[in-house]
């Protein structure tokens, strides 16, 4: 009978090998990630507050009422309803409008409580109509006597 215990090696966990692995892993995980740069609509909100501004003659003009119906300025100048509601609709009849005064200001008057969903979807497709100059109007908040 043997009763002499074999002699155990001791465990050894290489760490540099894992830490280069690591370091392999991080690197091409930098390399490979694309970095999205979100395109961003500028736009210049007028303050509430402040003076009373001075609209330019030529204007185009987009209205939206508080249930979120647009309105665009028809041949004779009055706000009239789009045929449906889409933004497609919206998009189209803007690019006709764009065609000829993409570099007139482009100003959304929409009630307070219209929905907000309505207001973005005219600055995205007022956006990709063509338009440049987009503004809100605003009034001045009523003082009291």
């Amino acid at each position: 009978m043997n009763f002499h215990r074999k002699k155990r090696r001791k465990i050894d966990i290489t760490l540099i090998s894992m830490i280069d692995v690591l370091f392999v892993l991080l690197l091409f995980f930098m390399v490979s990630t694309t970095f999205n740069r979100q395109t961003q609509i500028k736009i210049k909100l007028p303050e509430a507050d402040g003076a009373e501004a001075v609209e330019e003659q030529k204007s185009v003009k987009l209205i939206i009422d508080a249930d979120g119906v647009y309105y665009l300025p028809g041949p004779d100048g009055l706000p009239h309803e789009l045929i449906n509601q889409q933004g497609e609709t919206l998009k189209r009849e803007l690019q006709k409008i764009a065609a000829h005064s993409a570099q007139l200001p482009f100003i959304i008057s929409a009630d307070g409580k219209t929905p907000h969903q309505s207001v973005i979807t005219a600055l995205e497709m007022a956006s990709q109509a063509g338009f440049t100059r987009i503004t809100f109007a605003a009034e001045q908040p009523k003082s009291e006597p």
